[in-house]
């Protein structure tokens, strides 16, 4: 109830009759502060008139008046500055620490909003917000669209100047990190960050010209060399297969010279895997994309088109993966098992963009911060379950952009409950039911 106060004070959803302190002096909220989320009063640099004097200070709203002492507020010299305490049940004065009795307001939430915002939380419906965004114009959708576009790519980008800072300031290691996730495509994401965690590339750089030798590392590191690791049956085949045991070899050398401590088979999903998305196949195709140094950081910057960018992503695998998706096992078919077009997308629109956005920031340059969005609108938008329901509700993702919007939506406001900060949470509060 108190987030609801301080959104109804916020958003200034006032009822239509003159506002009154509780010793019945008017009162008009020129402008309701600055919101604040940490400790400290509720809103800072608030201004308001009050029997037409202006007052310039801090507000704090709760529930009921005697929460401020129950906060120990009144112990806190923080809210001395306070001008106004506003509660929805005034049922006592409260006095700051420097013993000055405040003024007070009486804010009640309107009966609708109370309604509205007790369906928005309990709803079991997707979203619960389905009647207003259903009745809203749309260019009021486009409009929040955008921002939670610009919204995830400056999260992305945050993610990635902490990824950044824990590779020694290096954006080339980071950029690798932020590409190895993505080649999890969701179920193997953490495996395949923890594997380029440990990978030293400085000497993995040292094999880029031996695609076998940088496959036995990235291979190995993953821990899927390990024979104690397999079941009877993966070891007996394994054994069996020649390319197995001279990558085996090849690992060990490795790892003795440069140290390496594998990260475990156990941090890979195998179960109900496609076969395309197995770690072996995603692994070859990583390692076939860092030895043709296509895909560094340099030289993704300086591509000027989407096309140019998904050529410089198409990759395949080296010749013993093209009839294998798991060692030991050969197919009745060879494929050169290239990275599908989805696939390039989405590595795109995951690692590319938030880099480009994120270095762009970095470098102060918003040509190259543009060009990620700019790519992001070009492409087309993915399709799950999440974003059909939105589909149903009039919120259709057009491009890729639209997407990656609904997903900050889906993540960072509906599943966190958070309306009060949504857009259409705030039509929702709003509606006024017929």
């Amino acid at each position: 109830m108190e987030k609801l106060l301080q959104y109804i004070w916020k958003h200034k959803i006032f009822p239509l009759q003159q506002l009154r302190t509780t010793t019945g002096e008017a009162v008009e909220v020129v402008d309701p502060g600055l919101q604040n989320n940490n400790d400290g009063p509720d809103f800072f640099n608030a201004k308001i008139i009050v029997d037409g004097m202006l007052w310039a200070g801090n507000v704090e709203i709760h529930v009921k008046s005697s929460d401020w002492y129950v906060h120990r507020h009144d112990k806190d010299s923080r809210y001395n500055n306070v001008v106004m305490h506003v509660a929805a049940v005034t049922d006592t004065e409260v006095v700051a620490e420097d013993g000055r009795t405040l003024r007070q307001m009486q804010m009640e939430v309107p009966e609708h909003m109370q309604r509205n915002y007790q369906r928005l939380l309990s709803d079991d419906r997707y979203p619960p917000c389905r009647k207003a965004v259903e009745s809203l114009p749309k260019f009021t959708i486009h409009s929040w669209l955008s921002a939670l576009c610009i919204e995830r790519l400056q999260h992305k980008a945050l993610a990635i100047e902490q990824r950044v800072k824990e590779c020694d300031g290096s954006w080339e290691t980071a950029f690798f990190n932020t590409m190895a996730r993505c080649f999890g495509f969701g179920i193997n994401s953490e495996g395949f960050e923890l594997l380029a965690q440990s990978l030293p590339l400085m000497q993995v750089g040292r094999h880029r010209d031996d695609p076998f030798q940088v496959e036995a590392l990235f291979m190995g590191q993953a821990g899927l060399l390990d024979t104690d690791a397999m079941n009877d049956k993966q070891r007996t085949l394994a054994l069996a297969d020649g390319y197995f045991v001279r990558m085996r070899d090849e690992y060990r050398f490795l790892a003795h010279k440069y140290a390496l401590r594998h990260i475990g088979r156990s941090s890979w999903k195998f179960m109900r895997v496609r076969p395309q998305n197995l770690p072996y196949v995603r692994l070859a195709q990583l390692a076939q994309l860092y030895c043709s140094r296509k895909a560094e950081l340099a030289s993704l910057t300086q591509c000027n088109s989407l096309g140019e960018l998904r050529k410089r992503l198409d990759v395949g695998v080296s010749d013993y993966w093209r009839q294998h998706y798991v060692f030991g096992q050969p197919t009745a078919s060879r494929s050169d098992k290239h990275i599908s077009k989805a696939s390039v997308d989405i590595l795109v629109s995951n690692a590319v963009v938030p880099m480009l956005h994120a270095y762009g920031r970095h470098r102060s340059d918003a040509r190259m911060t543009q060009k990620a969005v700019d790519m992001l609108e070009e492409m087309k938008a993915e399709d799950n379950n999440i974003l059909r329901m939105w589909a149903e509700c009039g919120v259709e993702a057009k491009s890729a952009a639209d997407s990656q919007a609904v997903m900050q939506l889906h993540r960072n406001y509906c599943e966190r409950k958070d309306c009060l900060r949504c857009r259409f949470g705030y039509y929702s509060l709003k509606r006024v039911d017929d």
